[in-house]
């Protein structure tokens, strides 16, 4: 598959089926994560690798409830590092630069998913505490993402987009 089709490929799963993820999948989804664009190249992120099934069941709960990530057999969360963005940054770096690595390191690992036959959801309506209390993060770091992965047990509908004229400005082609 290539990164065009994968793109066409990625839907939001919120069904999972009872399989464990292949140690090696994890690996080469983290490895994408690895890989993704950052600002200097800080990565002012950290991935928390979540299989115990009450901290999903708990991070389930900081998510306003949404039971399926409970159900997924892994979930990332990604978790921002601003103090490694705001050491060359500043506030700017603290407050946009680290959710933009989190960001582009969660669509990589997105994509990889597909890649391999699984399926994730963008979770990002979370309470930032709870969630961290419940993945066991450390000070100095904030549950931006959460990213459930596990084989489909689903295959929702598409969902619709806008139509690029609705979506794209260019002034130069006028």
């Amino acid at each position: 598959m290539n990164v065009l089709d994968a793109i066409h490929a990625r839907q939001s799963i919120r069904a999972y089926r009872p399989q464990t993820v292949e140690p090696h999948k994890l690996e080469t989804v983290l490895e994408a994560a690895n890989r993704a664009a950052s600002a200097a190249n800080l990565q002012a992120y950290q991935i928390h690798v979540v299989r115990r099934q009450a901290a999903k069941d708990a991070l389930a709960a900081a998510a306003a409830g949404q039971k399926f990530l409970a159900t997924a057999p892994v979930v990332l969360v990604f978790a921002v590092v601003p103090a490694r963005s705001a050491a060359k940054y500043g506030a700017r770096g603290e407050q946009v630069y680290a959710m933009q690595d989190a960001c582009a390191a969660v669509c990589n690992a997105m994509l990889a998913a597909v890649e391999l036959g699984l399926g994730t959801c963008w979770v990002d309506a979370v309470d930032e505490a709870a969630a961290g209390r419940a993945a066991g993060l450390p000070p100095g770091q904030r549950a931006a993402v959460l990213l459930p992965i596990g084989y489909p047990a689903e295959n929702p509908p598409r969902t619709p987009r806008r139509p690029l004229s609705d979506l794209v400005t260019d002034p130069g082609s006028a």
